[in-house]
């Protein structure tokens, strides 16, 4: 009996597959916009780890010290550039998943 409730469920989950799949091949964004999002990525890493690495370089050369500060603001820059991608890709995730809903209506 267990099993005959189990069959509604999966296969709404099914449906709900297949009608993300159909939206997804009707979406007028294709390989171009993947790309512009890797690139959006890409650069919202390499700015700040770039720029970790310059203010670090800077201060080693003004105020040298026992420790060195390149490293640790290059570690510094690529966390918060890490940080930054991860909120484009969740925004944008979101707005993949609420954007077909707003559509059937």
């Amino acid at each position: 009996m267990s099993n005959q409730k189990n069959k509604p469920a999966f296969a709404d989950e099914i449906g709900v597959k297949a009608t993300r799949k159909i939206r997804a091949r009707k979406s007028t964004q294709g390989v171009w916009f993947g790309l512009g999002m890797m690139g959006l990525i890409g650069w919202s890493v390499a700015v700040p780890t770039l720029l970790g690495a310059a203010v670090g370089i800077w201060l080693d050369a003004h105020y040298p010290g026992k420790h060195g500060w390149t490293l640790a603001l290059l570690v510094g820059g690529l966390a918060i550039g890490c940080l930054n991608a991860w909120h484009w890709v969740a925004k944008e995730d979101e707005a993949m998943r609420d954007e077909p809903e707003d559509k059937d209506e």
